[in-house]
Parts: C-alpha cells; structure tokens; sequence
C-alpha cells in the first residue's frame, strides 16, 4: 500500500477520468437506484461517490483520507479486501473497480465480497499477469450475468 500511498496526491489525475468512464459503462447496464452498496479497493472515492455508496474500503490510509475529505456523505474505512468489517449480506450490491489484481489474497478478498453482498459488479485489468486465476475465482465463487471487455478492464456482473 505504500505504492499507493505514494501517489495519493496525484491519483485522481492518474486514475479519475478512465474511472468515471468504468463508471457510465457499468451504469449502463446495473441499476444502482436505492441500493445499498459497498466499494472494495475505493482509492480517493470516484465510483463510491458516482454510484452514491453507503461504505468504500481500502487499505491505503492517504487515499481514505481523501476519499473522506471530497465525499462526506460515504462512510470510508482503511481495511483490506481479504478481512471486511461488515456482516453478511449487509450491502445489496458490492462494486470492486480495477483492484482485485492488487489484493494480498485474491481468493480470500473474493470470498470476502461474496459474503457482506447479494449482487456484485468486479473488474480487473484485462492485462494482468493474474487475469486467469482471478477469471476462474469469478466463475467458481460467482454466477455471472454479463461480461463486458472494456478497454483496459474486464468488467463481471455476477450474483450469489
């Protein structure tokens, strides 16, 4: 995290513009409406505060403190993918936007979304070197509705 940590100032000029643009493509096909959702891997608060979540996570401290300051409304919490502080199915959507690649443990933190969620929407960058052992995490944990390739990522929308 301390990659991440790094670059905290910078991130929204790195990250925000191909964020939003994730955002409207997934807003394209999931209604978001009256929700309660959860954003695993929420960097400085772009999708959380696009698709107006409850609570966003993630384990670089710099990033949720800025999160915190650009969007008052969510709840943000420095805590990692693999260990989530909720209960089970506490959120009715679960969104995980190009991090799952990052988790320490990939199986775990995926198993973790399953749990505190009902319906989840997980991209991953297209070319990771981990692109396979995540894509088959996704089909044995979840049942896939769609599957959008999108420029950088791929994009599943999955249920229990």
């Amino acid at each position: 995290m301390s990659y991440y940590n790094s670059i905290s100032s910078g991130y929204d000029e790195l990250h925000e513009e191909e964020q939003l643009k994730k955002c409207k493509i997934i807003a394209e096909h999931f209604d978001f409406q009256n929700k309660k959702i959860l954003d695993v891997g929420c960097g400085t608060g772009i999708a959380a505060n696009f698709f107006k979540c409850k609570a966003g996570i993630d384990p670089a401290e710099k990033l949720i403190e800025i999160a915190g300051k650009k969007y008052p409304k969510v709840k943000f919490i420095v805590a990692k993918a693999e260990k989530l502080p909720f209960k089970e199915n506490e959120f009715d959507a679960v969104i995980s936007l190009t991090a799952i690649q990052n988790f320490d443990d990939a199986e775990k933190g995926l198993g973790e979304i399953k749990r505190v969620g009902r319906e989840f929407i997980l991209t991953f960058l297209k070319f990771s070197e981990k692109r396979e052992m995540i894509e088959k995490l996704i089909k044995r944990l979840f049942m896939i509705k769609r599957v959008i390739e999108e420029e950088k990522d791929m994009v599943y929308f999955c249920k229990k």
